[in-house]
């Protein structure tokens, strides 16, 4: 085991704890850009490599971007590339109700994170980062943290996460809003009606909602089939179960709630012994600031700080996005101290910019839509333009602000979209 708490460290040395999204591509582009860079790992790239998935993932042309100006986009020949959204609305369950086909400007895309973090971590150590493998302790944190100019906790999950204060005025909710459970598989049939790979999202109302994402795993491309339940309703069934357990039920859904999709799933099988996941958590936005013991301060990033539900497909674009704001402000400062001030305004500025609307979004999301957005549905499934905009809204949340959660502008919206049909 590596000890990080002795040694000499230059000035512009930032230590990285996590490894996940936000932690190593901000690890690799301060990198590129000349800092000296640490990065804590809990597990090795063969215990993630061989372990279960961590997430699902669709990530959006402007969150790709971000690591395309780096050089980290080793997969986009590889990856299924995501053209749109097919949405469809089961009301009662059942019964399809509703549907459109929702475009996107430029294709999104979506990898397993078992192979793009251990792809990563690769690339860290060819690049000179000092990847060690350990978990860190709030203990060990605050020994390591004075050695360096600069802390980020970048862990989303573990004691480090107690650290940063929940913030009550942006976390509404104190328990789950949704049952998770995700399976990789291979065999779906594509559909006949939009042969370019899509996002799939089958909403049924007061249930919960079923999520089909292109992606590209261990053993190739694939999809995944996510559920999102409403607790104690009639979809949260799952609890801990085998992977083909949990695949069984998650297909008896299918058939019984989505029949026309069911008519696809026949061949339906996981793509690989470890390609589930399953669990609850409640949607939090914390303080970005930690004080350790000893008076160091570190500074928060990606589910360490801005925690939503996966309903509205954003945490791994919200990360890229924080790593891309963070590593710009760091740059920014120069010399400078990384104070309590600048590491308050680098998270504010970021919350403003991008983590506002992406929250306010998700949180609306996980109630009952009201009217105003059951009519912009309707509309979209008739009007090819309310359709493209609703697709735009993944790729930049920011805009949804403006016209889908505001009932009065959602309805001047309706109405000019309308005349000029």
């Amino acid at each position: 085991m590596t000890d990080l708490t002795t040694g000499r460290h230059s000035l512009r040395n930032v230590l990285i704890v996590g490894a996940g999204q936000a932690g190593l591509q901000l690890a690799l582009s301060l990198a590129a850009e000349g800092y000296r860079v640490t990065l804590m790992s809990a597990r090795t790239p063969g215990e993630i490599r061989d372990g279960a998935p961590t997430s699902t993932q669709a990530m959006f042309d402007p969150a790709l971007e971000t690591e395309r100006a780096y050089g980290l986009n080793h997969w986009d020949r590889l990856a299924p590339p995501i053209h749109g959204l097919h949405v469809q609305l089961a009301a009662p369950p059942g019964n399809l109700a509703l549907q459109f086909t929702a475009p996107l400007e430029r294709p999104a895309s979506s990898v397993d994170q078992r192979i793009k973090m251990v792809g990563w971590l690769a690339d860290a150590e060819r690049a000179g980062v000092e990847v060690v493998y350990q978990p860190v302790s709030p203990g060990y944190l605050d020994a390591l943290a004075p050695r360096f100019d600069l802390t980020i906790v970048a862990a989303g999950r573990g004691d480090l996460i107690e650290l940063f204060g929940r913030d009550p005025e942006r976390s509404p909710y104190d328990q789950p809003q949704r049952a998770l459970s995700v399976a990789y598989v291979h065999g779906l049939a594509p559909e006949q009606a939009w042969p370019q790979p899509h996002v799939e999202f089958h909403a049924i109302p007061g249930f919960g909602e079923l999520f089909v994402i292109p992606s590209l795993t261990r053993t190739g491309p694939c999809d995944i089939l996510f559920w999102e339940a409403v607790p104690g309703g009639p979809l949260d069934v799952f609890g801990t179960k085998s992977g083909e357990e949990l695949l069984d039920l998650s297909l008896s859904l299918v058939k019984e709630n989505l029949p026309w999709f069911a008519e696809r799933c026949a061949a339906v099988r996981l793509t690989d012994d470890r390609a589930t996941i399953e669990g609850r958590f409640t949607p939090t936005v914390r303080t970005p600031v930690a004080h350790l013991p000893s008076g160091g301060l570190v500074l928060g990033i990606g589910d360490v700080v801005i925690s939503n539900d996966p309903i509205t497909g954003q945490g791994a674009n919200t990360a890229a996005k924080a790593a891309q704001h963070y590593l710009q402000a760091i740059l920014r400062r120069g010399d400078e101290a990384f104070d309590e001030q600048w590491m308050t305004a680098t998270f504010e500025s970021f919350w403003s910019a991008h983590a506002r609307a992406v929250t306010l979004w998700t949180n609306g999301m996980l109630q009952p839509l009201p009217p105003h957005a059951q009519r912009i549905l309707g509309a979209a499934a008739a009007i090819p333009a309310v359709a493209r905009r609703f697709a735009h809204g993944f790729t930049d949340p920011n805009d949804l602000l403006t016209w889908f959660s505001d009932p009065s502008s959602a309805e001047t919206y309706l109405q000019a979209v309308t005349r000029a049909e």
